[in-house]
């Protein structure tokens, strides 16, 4: 399954964005979304390297919380390492 990851951009040189999610930090091509009107502070999915679309601030806050209940289902049910 792939997912597209909600990020914020925090500086843009032309087609390219640097963006950021949780402490960390992706560059983004912005080539399929040219069209739209895109500034510092705007969220944007990000896929492969590349901003699919933007979204709301609200909209990626809610794709971040369903994100971090899927993790925190896996970690629950994935056994611990170990040790040896």
């Amino acid at each position: 399954m792939c997912l597209g990851i909600p990020m914020r951009i925090n500086s843009i040189d032309g087609l390219l964005a640097r963006c950021e999610a949780k402490g960390v930090e992706r560059e983004a091509n912005l080539i399929m979304v040219e069209h739209e009107h895109l500034a510092v502070g705007d969220y944007v999915v990000l896929h492969l390297g590349y901003a699919l679309e933007k979204v709301t601030p609200a909209e990626a806050t809610a794709a971040w919380e369903i994100y971090d209940q899927m993790l925190a289902a896996e970690a629950a049910i994935r056994p611990p390492l170990s040790g040896a």
